[in-house]
């Protein structure tokens, strides 16, 4: 067998080269990500698609059946997986992605431990990223639409409701099992979100759940509606670009990116 690389040849050591910014020139973007989830990289990857942004993630252990007693869980491994996202290195923004979970635990409390690893660093959820996307689109009265169980469904009605906003109109696939919840399919997930935004009490429409896709029928829904449609990734990703200070307007990828 021929070796690859001659032994008896010289070895130019230190050879000379320059330093750039690297790929994340623009912004860095951290991401917590559900270890059942199968779906929040792709979509954020795919509206996160711009010249020096750039997004790394980590993964947190969570149990597959989503209950308010394994989503408060999760608050224990929140420190360990930001830790491991680019030690050492800046970070713009960190993102939880777990929509109920952020409810359940807190979002100031999911900052808190975020920021314990990563002092002074922007932070955002999939709720948070909603209520500014909600702010941002002037919608005030949401229609919902989530896989969760009927206890997770009450206790997100109240959270949203809380913060200002009504939910004349909501929706469930009642499905407890986020490996299940991933593979909903996409007409039906459309099929529903038209189905709850056509009510003319609704100026908005909010699919929670970083498992669901939305993104690629989010223009399709509106042009439909006539009425602005978010999800949780699609909230997210605007929301990290937002923080990080990447204003570019994308109207293709749906109203809310054509807001500041």
């Amino acid at each position: 067998m021929t070796d690859l690389i001659d032994p008896s040849a010289a070895t130019r050591a230190a050879l000379p080269f320059a330093l750039d910014r690297g790929i994340a020139a623009r912004a860095a973007l951290g991401l917590i990500v559900l270890a059942t989830d199968q779906t929040i990289e792709h979509e954020l990857r795919r509206l996160l698609d711009l010249p020096g942004v750039a997004l790394y993630e980590s993964r947190i252990l969570n149990d597959a059946q989503i209950t308010p007693a394994t989503l408060a869980a999760m608050a224990d491994r929140l420190v360990a997986a930001t830790e491991v996202i680019l030690p050492g290195l800046p970070l713009d923004v960190v993102a939880f992605g777990c929509t109920s979970a952020s409810m359940v635990i807190g979002e100031e409390r999911v900052f808190e431990l975020i920021r314990s690893v990563r002092p002074e660093v922007a932070c955002t959820t999939p709720i948070t990223a909603a209520f500014a996307a909600f702010r941002a689109l002037q919608a005030r009265r949401i229609a919902l639409l989530t896989p969760y169980r009927e206890d997770i469904n009450r206790f997100m009605r109240d959270y949203i409701e809380a913060q200002g906003f009504a939910v004349p109109v909501m929706g469930s696939f009642n499905e407890a099992d986020d490996r299940k919840a991933a593979r909903i399919d996409a007409a039906s997930i459309r099929a529903a979100a038209i189905e709850l935004g056509r009510a003319p009490e609704v100026d908005a429409v909010f699919v929670s759940c970083t498992s669901l896709r939305l993104v690629e029928a989010v223009g399709a829904i509106e042009a439909e509606l006539g009425k602005p449609v978010t999800s949780s990734n699609h909230a997210l990703a605007w929301h990290c670009l937002r923080l990080a200070g990447i204003a570019e307007r994308r109207p293709s990828c749906g109203a809310l990116f054509d807001r500041p």
